[in-house]
């Protein structure tokens, strides 16, 4: 990434210059088909800059990563792109108060993601185009100011191979001279245009309304994916949840939909969940479900889309200044995610699946080293592409709910109907949304916001409970632990087992949690209870502990609750305390056995195996891995046979069966599924569920070469070759080993996605002898990755082999030798292996607690 860089100061300088009044960008894809003898494959990019000086300098710089510029010529200057190009910046001199700037470059076609990405399908041939440019890579496609506050219209055009669509922003058609032109946008920043070009499959429909005013809306909807995925997408579900967010937004935004048309293109090897392009969102593929899932996944997707349609106005309309605010978008998003699909959608239980899945998220994201307020200093572009965080969006959406308990829903809401008033189609910072906030409040914001906005860490609640002889309560108080004690609007409830073995609440206060220790009075004379659990209702942003006598109740009750949030927020503290060492692994894995099957929220049931998992594999002593993986398999298959058949439930205990599978008879009845010789009651092995039997079956050395081979026949797919990529790097064979990090470290041919399977498969919990010797080799590779590849290859290599596994003193020792003489490297590589060095201190800690269950 040499020279790719923009720091804030820059950024600020270059505002401070200069304002834009309107890009034109002419794109010819024609090269996107066919054979190219390029080693590198480019498409013509022709950008004309119309902008303004507006303050005292006449030099500055325009953003562009390209192979090679043809021309640049500034207000009819000639300027000699061998002098002004250095790879990733035009330099511009003798600004005139208007300006015009021409720029007609060559750019490239990516593999990684970023940018323009171009995708062949293995399948039939064809090929697909999209853009993906958070936060920083429009410049890989066109000539920009890359920063956020320089916003302007676009006015696209674009060529393309004959018999393809192609969408931008703007509402587009093809033109007689077989050119698509599109309607100019309205002022936007750089990073959230977008175009997509291809053979896609699209669908359409139509939102329609009476506004207040009296006056009607209609919003164009269109749905599109790959055509080998057609058969699959079920579009109707889209536009019912998307038709579903506009009614709520409109119903409380007072700000009708400012973007024309609303088109949702599901894209091939996509690096995020999704991405807010005004008037064309891009998703993952991965949201088109080629077999049974369960309403977890479903739940899922409805959350992204109505995530991303909230960016709409929280980030499109409105925009923040510079990336320290990225949290204005982004944590507004992640809560009105939750709270569109609990109040507007058939996902009612929406808050449960945020206290047990989101926030989980954010509780280790928040106890990494590299921890920072939700308010965050990005001295550039590289900081910038790291906080895209467990912080930034379910730290600051938890934030933004206990908000709304402290300020009052309507305030809220009357809040951000006059924040996007003000400042439509402008930039923001922290200290205009504060200032709204207080108008409608009546709250001092500015107290909150040092609270919560501007300092890092999460903070313990635990209940301190006295009680007279009679067994009735004294005195309950919750003690306040952390490094920054703050203000906590929270509830205490009181829970008892009743006679039938339920374990309900039957007491209820909230309390203001200010400093280390705080009296809730309206509980005391309550009866003696059986499990005190403080925020309940999951109103604040903390991890929950519990007492002796509560925690004894969970062990052998915990699936007694019947309240689904309540048990989510119980099954979440205790795999804190696991992930804390206050809780050997081994008795949360013996928690979730003796429960999960009794979980009913399929979205809690994924989380609690996915921690179980993560208990044996990371917590638990090394001497007891064996038997927890044992018993994970038994207790896997025991709930898989007694689930009720064809369920989701069902489905979910098979998949996680097969992830723990570890004995001869595990992989006998692997394989026996897969060649129809098993069965199992209404339990369907479709083609997905087929991948999920085979990776464990190709680990363990029971699926060869050819094996995989045959499978990848019956599914010749992109989504097939993902799988089979896997599968082969999981293979346990120094070989295999050698040919997959040569892949991935030595090599830059593969793409994104496939870098992804690889590093999947080539990283096994069972083959930790196997890959002990790349250790060494991670730590001489890295800063090379780094500075070589694309940022998110670079995150993906770096993050994805750090030697976890490895889980010894020894590890930590190579990592802090690496740190100590690598403190000139990037600070956002230093960040991440900063990161994975705490996850393995953490690790060891948890096996230390776990090997003492022994004692």
């Amino acid at each position: 990434m040499p020279g790719e860089n923009l720091s804030r100061d820059e950024a600020r300088e270059r505002a401070e210059l200069l304002s834009v009044d309107g890009y034109e960008v002419a794109l010819d894809l024609r090269s996107a088909v066919g054979e190219s003898s390029e080693k590198v494959r480019t498409f013509r990019s022709v950008t004309t800059i119309r902008f303004r000086r507006t303050g005292t300098g006449t030099t500055t710089f325009v953003d562009l990563i390209a192979p090679a510029v043809t021309s640049v010529e500034l207000n009819g200057r000639a300027l000699d792109p061998a002098t002004v190009f250095d790879g990733a910046r035009i330099a511009l001199d003798g600004l005139a108060d208007e300006n015009v700037l021409v720029v007609d470059a060559q750019c490239a076609y990516s593999r990684t993601g970023e940018g323009m990405h171009r995708f062949v399908d293995p399948e039939d041939g064809e090929v697909y185009l999209y853009t993906q440019y958070e936060p920083a890579d429009a410049r890989r496609v066109y000539a920009t100011f890359e920063q956020p506050d320089l916003k302007a219209p676009h006015l696209f055009s674009v060529t393309a191979p004959e018999g393809w669509t192609v969408w931008s922003n703007g509402a587009g058609e093809r033109d007689a001279e077989g050119v698509w032109r599109f309607a100019e946008t309205a002022p936007i920043s750089t990073y959230i245009t977008c175009v997509v070009a291809g053979p896609y499959h699209y669908v359409t429909d139509t939102y329609r309304r009476t506004l207040a005013d009296g006056t009607d809306l209609e919003i164009p909807l269109g749905a599109m994916c790959r055509k080998g995925l057609a058969k699959h997408f079920d579009a109707d579900d889209v536009f019912l949840i998307t038709k579903q967010g506009f009614d709520f937004f409109h119903d409380n935004f007072d700000f009708p939909y400012p973007f024309g048309k609303y088109d949702q293109a599901f894209v091939p090897e996509y690096n995020l969940g999704a991405m807010e392009n005004p008037g064309m969102v891009t998703f993952r593929e991965e949201y088109i479900y080629r077999g049974k899932v369960t309403r977890a996944a479903y739940e899922r997707r409805a959350n992204v889309i109505l995530h991303e349609m909230a960016h709409m106005w929280f980030g499109d309309l409105v925009t923040m200044v510079w990336w320290d605010d990225l949290w204005l978008k982004e944590s507004f998003a992640d809560f009105m995610g939750s709270f569109v699909l609990a109040e507007a959608t058939r996902f009612t239980n929406s808050w449960v699946t945020f206290a047990n899945n989101r926030k989980s998220w954010a509780y280790r994201a928040d106890q990494l080293p590299s921890t920072h307020p939700i308010t965050a200093d990005i001295r550039d572009l590289e900081d910038a592409k790291l906080n895209f965080d467990g912080i930034t969006y379910a730290k600051g959406a938890s934030v933004l709910k206990q908000l709304v308990a402290y300020a009052g829903r309507d305030a809220f809401l009357e809040g951000a109907r006059r924040y996007f008033k003000r400042h439509a189609y402008g930039n923001t910072r922290l200290a205009d949304l504060l200032s709204v906030l207080e108008e409608t409040s009546g709250r001092d914001m500015k107290a909150w916001s040092r609270s919560w906005l501007q300092t890092s860490g999460v903070n313990t609640l635990t209940p301190e409970v006295t009680y007279d002889a009679e067994g009735r309560i004294t005195e309950l108080a919750v003690v306040q632990g952390g490094e920054e004690l703050r203000p906590h609007r929270a509830a205490v409830g009181l829970y008892k087992l009743s006679a039938d073995g339920e374990l309900v609440r039957y007491a209820r206060a909230e309390a203001d949690v200010v400093g280390a220790r705080t009296v809730v009075a309206e509980l005391a004379g309550s009866d003696r209870p059986d499990l005190v659990l403080v925020n309940d209702d999951d109103l604040t942003y903390c991890k929950v502990r519990f007492d002796e006598g509560s925690l004894a109740t969970l062990r052998e009750h915990l699936g007694d609750i019947t309240d689904p949030l309540a048990r989510a927020l119980c099954w979440s503290a205790l795999w804190n305390l696991t992930r804390d060492g206050l809780m050997p692994a081994r008795d949360f894995v013996a928690v979730a056995l003796a429960f999960a099957g009794r979980e009913t929220d399929i979205g809690v049931l994924q989380m609690v195996h996915a921690w179980a998992r993560s208990a044996v594999t990371h917590y638990a002593a090394p001497a007891w891995r064996a038997e927890g993986g044992r018993l994970l398999a038994e207790g896997g298959l025991r709930e898989l046979r007694v689930a009720e058949p064809g369920s989701e439930h069902q489905l979910t205990w098979a998949r996680f069966f097969a992830a723990a599978a570890g004995s001869e008879a595990d992989f006998q009845l692997l394989e026996g599924l897969l060649d129809g010789s098993a069965k199992i009651d209404g339990l369907e092995v479709d083609q997905e569920l087929r991948w999920a039997f085979l990776e464990p079956l190709a680990t363990h050395g029971r699926a060869d070469e050819a094996r995989i081979g045959e499978e990848l026949s019956r599914d010749d797919t992109a989504t097939g070759k993902r799988h089979q990529v896997r599968c082969l790097a999981a293979r346990p064979s120094a070989a295999v080993k050698a040919q997959a990090w040569a892949q991935v470290v030595e090599s830059d041919t593969l793409s994104n996605a496939l870098v992804e399977a690889t590093i999947a498969g080539f990283v096994q919990p069972s083959q930790r002898e196997l890959i002990a010797p790349y250790a060494e080799k991670y730590f001489a590779a890295i800063e090379r990755i780094w500075s070589e590849r694309s940022i998110q290859i670079g995150m993906d290599v770096v993050r994805g082999l750090f030697p976890g596994l490895q889980d010894d003193e020894s590890t930590l020792t190579a990592t802090d030798a690496w740190l100590s003489a690598h403190e000139g490297a990037a600070p956002a590589l230093r960040r991440l292996v900063l990161e994975s060095r705490d996850d393995l201190a953490r690790a060891l800690r948890a096996q230390v607690c776990d090997a003492g269950a022994d004692a």
